[in-house]
């Protein structure tokens, strides 16, 4: 009976690896084909498409599938019309939410994004609500074993457009100017630096602090936003302190 309990959790563990894997490349595609539609198909002299490419590389996506998106993105191929769209609201506790989709049908996305909103204490606003709340900037994620603060600090301080840097385990967050994104990834990962993703986002300039129910609820709306297929990046202004964290997930 063990045995069959082992492979029972091997099975449930692989199947959340792949349901994450699908997810990724469904972004990896969109972010391509929108790359490629907006700013051309020749990777070295579109920044935003060599950008989206070398990040789906490095998530393990097959160059078939990248050179589908890149084709779709052109129109050689026949993938139906993209749009990238941001939608803001609000959730519990008056957090704010920021949302980025790629969508071929509006009503569809609307529709699932305020559901999702309702049922979770928050609620579709409109345009302007909250993105005040927020800077546009450049994100760069380095990810391994052992980085060196003092190393990236020194290579950043090299590149024109490099902001700031926060570091967390195994793991380095790099902020540049949005127009310097594509110039300071490129010198990171000259320098070696595993670049897991690169992207222009949306960081809070002030965040909200949530406990209890309310962070409970937060964490439930971000997952059902996070497994919408048509949203692509979430961004809000709420913070919850690692023992609450570690609270919440032993109620999981």
């Amino acid at each position: 009976m063990s045995g069959h309990n082992k492979w029972s959790s091997i099975k449930h563990k692989k199947a959340a690896v792949d349901a994450k894997r699908g997810k990724a490349f469904t972004k990896f595609i969109k972010e391509i084909t929108i790359a490629a539609r907006t700013g051309g198909g020749d990777p070295n002299a579109n920044p935003r498409l060599r950008t989206a490419v070398a990040t789906a590389k490095s998530g393990g996506m097959p160059n078939d599938n990248i050179d589908r998106a890149i084709k779709k993105g052109t129109g050689e191929l026949d993938g139906g019309q993209m749009d990238e769209i941001i939608y803001e609201g609000y959730g519990p506790a008056g957090i704010a939410i920021l949302l980025e989709c790629y969508t071929d049908n509006r009503n569809r996305t609307t529709a699932d994004i305020r559901h999702i909103l309702s049922k979770n204490n928050g609620n579709l606003g409109e345009n302007g609500c909250v993105a005040w709340m927020f800077n546009r900037r450049g994100v760069i994620e380095i990810i391994g074993e052992n980085l060196s603060e003092d190393d990236v600090m020194e290579t950043g301080l090299e590149l024109e457009g490099f902001e700031d840097l926060e570091v967390s385990e195994n793991a380095i967050t790099v902020y540049t100017d949005p127009t310097a994104l594509y110039i300071v990834r490129e010198g990171l990962a000259a320098k070696g630096f595993e670049i897991e993703e690169a992207k222009i986002g949306f960081i809070p300039q002030n965040t909200i602090k949530l406990e209890g129910k309310k962070a409970e609820q937060m964490l439930r709306l971000m997952d059902m936003l996070d497994d919408n297929d048509d949203i692509t990046d979430v961004y809000s202004n709420f913070e919850i302190d690692d023992a609450e964290m570690d609270r919440i997930a032993n109620q999981r």
